[in-house]
């Protein structure tokens, strides 16, 4: 009964058992014979899981923000701000939701070269990130801005390419030094890029936190790798044992053809399998490592309006990108057959990559592991060891006529071609230029003037030498031109030569009757060294007696008799003559106050005899040079310099030499024109006209006028007048002088020169360049700092513009005769012993008007007792 009872109670047992078997070999069958179905169904799976993953991604990236990293000239990080400015990227990274793909879980740094800028430093990241991401981990030498959007236009032609590594998977890429700087081969592939030919060049790295799964299993991957290659190994060392230490061919086919019995009695012991190094065999993915693994994602763009630049473009930045090479390297991703290539540009991957470039999605290959010191030179902006090129953005190309600009020089770009540089005309407000005789410093000058009164402004060129004017004159001789030249020779040269004429005291333009004593007394002044402590007597006669004449002045003009002035070689008859100076006095009535009054009736009776001699001196120099008694000895002059300022003037003056005598006159023009600037003071500053006055031989005129001259420097940029200054040495200006030029300076340059008159100049930018190199340029290079846009570019070396070769469209050497004459006719030139005879006769005419004039002399003598 027991059997009867197990053998009906063991089918119901195991019936269960036997149908899922059944049932499941009979699932397997169907799958095996439909297998599409699967197929289908994991592929519409994946669709829909990917479908979700890219939704969430686009999601997750449309809540991102950009930064701008900008660094100083200065800027020099230390590896370990660099480090912890990658810490602060890789964190970022993953501050998204919760629910973000890893796709999303990203960082992007932005190496985009425009026109705008040699090389953009940009980051991108996520906008919860923000707070962690405006942490400046550079320092005040970076300024973080936030960083406005980018719309590219659309270029014709673009290229595109993915990097990923090749070569050993665990070894790093090739260690780079900060000096010079690992960014310095890309700056040079895009430092000739040309945006208006729609140039663009970009690099996107995206830097994503390594998942610890994902590298577990890559380590995994990598020693199971090394464990197969181990006995790979192995095995082939077996064979070699067992074919005698030979592999060849022939050591095999000797083997078959011997004895089989003769083979087999050969005994060896088959090597096992080498002992695997986890650290050799994980390399920079080992667990010991200090810095934190990322994974990485560089892609590029290059883009232009004219075929083959982009395609040009890419080559070099792919060859930039081999400075990180070593035993592993930066490769283009894709595979090349004959003239095709399948890369990232082709049309079956074209969709990925855009879909990756527009949205910032991450998703790089399982080869691009990183650990953070092998990005040291792509986590930071270019730094001081950076050589960046001059972009138009940085430091615009003159044009011809153009008014806004300056002309400074020629810069020779990266690939060997030069350009015209120019700075611009409202931000260059003072500028020197410093080296030896013939460095080109003079040439540069007058390039520069030449463009300015082409493009419609006015200046005033002083030159003591004169020989700028015959260099110039070629190329200002346009009928344009003409009459707005006007030229002011005092050389007295030819056969016959001709002189304008100006008096220093005249009335006829309504100047401020004090600011005309106080100009001409501190131009008498700083040309002989008198101060209030050396020469107090010297500084009042000349001011009492300039005072008398300038209301003499101003009484003839007010009855409409101009000619009939006196000069500033009348103070001579003032103080000599007794009739003459009663006249004067009686003349001039209100125009001097009671106190200067009293000063002649009671003090100048009791001065010495010989107490004028120190007064008179200067005036008996003057008189005595044809030249400058012609020129200062008219009474109303035709030189105005106010009136050259307001009407874009284009005035040469050129002064008869260097000496005592030169110098006085210089002072006096020096003087002159701070007091007409300063008088601009009456015009709404809209209304004020640029002018430029250039300074030919600083030594030479501030010999005579230093006060003057540094004055200038620190005033004239008020009221829209701009001094450019040349000198061999700044050693030799006087203090003042030399101390507003490099306060004030808006472009300072500097030619070749001895070691010790350069280092001024290398010493106000930090010692780079160094003297060495500045003293050891060729001819006619500059090296110049400019400000431009509010900020100082530079130094960079230029070469000095040649006016035969910029402005050869513009020589007219055939009509440099009639510019000439026209310039001299301008400024009222006459004959010079026309002009001598009429300076003599003046007294004669200022005699008779005060004569006329005098009211009641013999009733006033009469009355003033004790009066000389």
């Amino acid at each position: 009964m027991e059997s009867e009872a197990l053998i009906l109670t063991g089918p119901v047992a195991t019936g269960p058992v036997v149908d899922v078997v059944t049932h499941l070999v009979a699932v397997i069958t169907w799958l095996g014979a439909h297998w599409y179905v699967l197929a289908a169904a994991a592929a519409l799976t994946a669709v829909a899981v990917e479908a979700v993953v890219r939704q969430l991604a686009v999601r997750a990236s449309s809540q991102r923000m950009a930064l701008e990293l900008v660094a100083s000239r200065h800027f020099e990080p230390s590896l370990e701000e660099i480090f912890r400015h990658g810490l602060q990227l890789v964190r970022a990274s993953g501050a998204v939701p919760w629910w973000a793909p890893r796709r999303a879980r990203t960082v992007q740094v932005r190496l985009r070269a425009d026109g705008s800028a040699p090389l953009r430093y940009r980051i991108e990241g996520p906008v919860s990130a923000e707070r962690l991401l405006t942490i400046n981990a550079f320092g005040p030498d970076v300024t973080v801005e936030p960083g406005s959007p980018i719309s590219d236009k659309s270029r014709r032609h673009t290229v595109r390419a993915e990097f990923v590594l090749r070569g050993r998977p665990v070894a790093p890429l090739r260690e780079v030094p900060l000096e010079p700087d690992p960014l310095q081969p890309l700056v040079d592939a895009v430092s000739d890029l040309n945006a208006e030919l729609g140039d663009l060049a970009e690099i996107r790295l995206d830097i994503q936190q390594a998942p610890r799964w994902a590298l577990r299993m890559r380590r995994r991957q990598l020693m199971a790798g090394a464990q197969q290659a181990a006995r790979a190994e192995a095995q082939r060392s077996a064979r070699w044992m067992r074919h005698g230490g030979s592999e060849s061919v022939l050591a095999h086919l000797r083997e078959q053809l011997t004895d089989r019995t003769t083979a087999s009695r050969r005994l060896f012991a088959p090597p096992s399998p080498r002992r695997v190094d986890e650290a050799e065999s994980l390399g920079k993915l080992a667990d010991d490592g200090d810095a934190p693994l990322v994974r990485v994602q560089l892609l590029v763009v290059c883009q232009a309006d004219k075929e083959g630049l982009a395609q040009a473009r890419l080559a070099r930045v792919q060859s930039a990108l081999d400075v990180f090479g070593g035993r592993s390297r930066w490769s283009m991703r894709g595979w090349r057959l004959g003239p095709w290539r399948v890369g990232a540009d082709h049309w079956l991957h074209r969709s990925r990559f855009e879909r990756r470039w527009n949205l910032g999605h991450c998703q790089p290959p399982g080869s691009n592991w990183v650990r953070m010191e092998e990005l040291t030179g792509l986590l930071k902006p270019p730094t001081m060891h950076c050589r960046l090129p001059l972009l138009v953005s940085d430091l615009p190309t003159f044009a011809f006529g153009d008014p806004r600009l300056l002309l400074q020089g020629a810069y020779r770009r990266p690939d060997g071609r030069e350009r015209l540089v120019a700075t611009y005309a409202d931000e260059t407000f003072f500028e020197v230029g410093v080296g030896k005789a013939g460095g080109g410093k003079t040439e540069r000058a007058l390039a520069q003037a030449i463009g300015w009164a082409h493009a419609g402004g006015g200046l005033m060129f002083v030159d003591p030498h004169r020989d700028s004017w015959p260099r110039a004159a070629t190329f200002l001789a346009h009928e344009t031109l003409m009459e707005r030249i006007m030229l002011v020779d005092l050389n007295g040269l030819g056969d016959a030569p001709t002189v304008s004429s100006w008096n220093p005291i005249g009335m006829e333009h309504g100047p401020a009757p004090h600011e005309v004593v106080e100009a001409v007394t501190d131009a008498y002044a700083s040309a002989l060294g008198w101060d209030d402590a050396t020469a107090p007597r010297a500084i009042t006669i000349l001011t009492a007696a300039l005072a008398v004449l300038v209301a003499v002045n101003a009484a003839a003009c007010g009855e409409g008799r101009a000619e009939d002035q006196a000069t500033l070689f009348h103070v001579r008859a003032l103080v000599t003559d007794r009739r003459f100076r009663e006249d004067a006095l009686a003349v001039a009535g209100d125009g001097i106050d009671e106190e200067t009054r009293s000063w002649w009736r009671t003090v100048f009776p009791t001065l010495p005899p010989d107490a004028c001699a120190v007064v008179l001196n200067p005036m008996v120099r003057l008189s005595a040079n044809p030249v400058t008694r012609a020129f200062l000895g008219q009474p109303v002059g035709v030189y105005n310099i106010r009136a050259a300022m307001d009407s874009r003037t284009v005035l040469w003056v050129c002064p008869g030499g260097s000496g005592p005598t030169d110098r006085l006159l210089t002072a006096l023009l020096a003087r002159d024109l701070l007091r007409a600037v300063r008088s601009r003071r009456d015009l709404p500053e809209e209304q004020r006209v640029p002018f430029r006055p250039y300074f030919d031989e600083l030594i030479t005129l501030t010999g005579s006028a230093p006060e003057t001259i540094a004055a200038m420097f620190e005033d004239f940029r008020k009221y829209k007048v701009h001094v450019h200054g040349m000198t061999q040495l700044l050693a030799r200006l006087p203090a003042p002088v030399r101390l507003s030029l490099m306060q004030n300076a808006s472009t300072l340059a500097t030619t070749a020169g001895s070691m010790s008159a350069v280092e001024p100049v290398t010493a106000e930018w930090g010692g780079n360049p160094s003297p060495e190199r500045v003293a050891t340029m060729e001819r006619f290079s500059h090296y110049m700092s400019m400000n431009v846009r509010g900020r100082r570019v530079g130094p960079v070396q230029v070469r000095g513009p040649h006016l035969d070769t910029v402005f050869a469209a513009q020589a007219r050497p055939r009509q440099v005769s009639d510019l000439e004459k026209a310039a001299l006719a301008a400024a009222g030139a006459r004959p010079l012993t026309e002009l001598t005879d009429r300076a003599a006769a003046q007294l004669g005419r200022v005699s008779a008007f005060l004569t006329e004039h005098a009211p009641a002399r013999l009733t006033s003598l009469s009355k003033e007792k004790g009066y000389q």
